[in-house]
């Protein structure tokens, strides 16, 4: 009998945990970046649930985006400095011989600095990518992509996984895209 209650309860949990990523998944997309910031230091623990939630979605995936993004840089030189904006767990970072930036609203590692994605501690034309793998989030997305667009270096590569139903039209986003001075290498 205990052993049917500890599957209900773990299974009831699951659940809390889905409605509640979805919820802060939610909040991520309606809101601006500098009021994610604000939610997650007012809630800390809300970010580490927002990323075991995350966790959960993707293990269901044929393939995690960062693994492309992790081998499209094993095939270029190690000396590529990478801005990797959303970093979540560094996973991009441990993954890749690159200097690799790490930043997210939350530190899940020593590595990330944290900052509102808007807002990059780094120097202008300092990196030669700036990764956005299942992190581009928020109503400011000209300001963020603005801000990717500043710290890299003339010629350099902006790379954004995303899962389709994040833009209602794709073509007016790499329209906007081109409005910022960045051109369409692949898609």
């Amino acid at each position: 009998r205990s052993g049917r209650s500890a599957a209900l309860r773990a299974r009831m949990e699951e659940r809390l945990l889905g409605a509640r990523f979805r919820y802060l998944n939610q909040q991520l997309y309606t809101g601006s970046s500098r009021d994610a910031a604000r939610l997650f230091r007012a809630d800390p623990a809300a970010f580490h649930v927002y990323h075991r939630g995350f966790e959960c979605q993707v293990r269901r995936w044929p393939e995690r985006p960062v693994q492309r993004i992790v081998r499209y840089l094993r095939r270029r030189p190690a000396s590529l400095v990478v801005a990797d904006f959303g970093c979540g767990d560094c996973t991009l970072a441990a993954s890749v011989r690159n200097r690799v930036h790490c930043f997210d609203l939350v530190p899940l590692s020593p590595r990330v600095t944290v900052c509102d994605m808007a807002e990059v501690p780094l120097a202008d034309e300092s990196v030669d990518v700036a990764v956005f793998c299942l992190a581009l989030m928020g109503t400011n997305l000209q300001e963020i992509l603005g801000e990717a667009n500043r710290v890299l270096k003339m010629g350099g590569t902006l790379m954004v996984a995303e899962v389709a139903s994040r833009f209602e039209d794709i073509r007016a986003f790499l329209k906007a895209m081109a409005q910022l001075g960045f051109r369409t290498v692949s898609k």
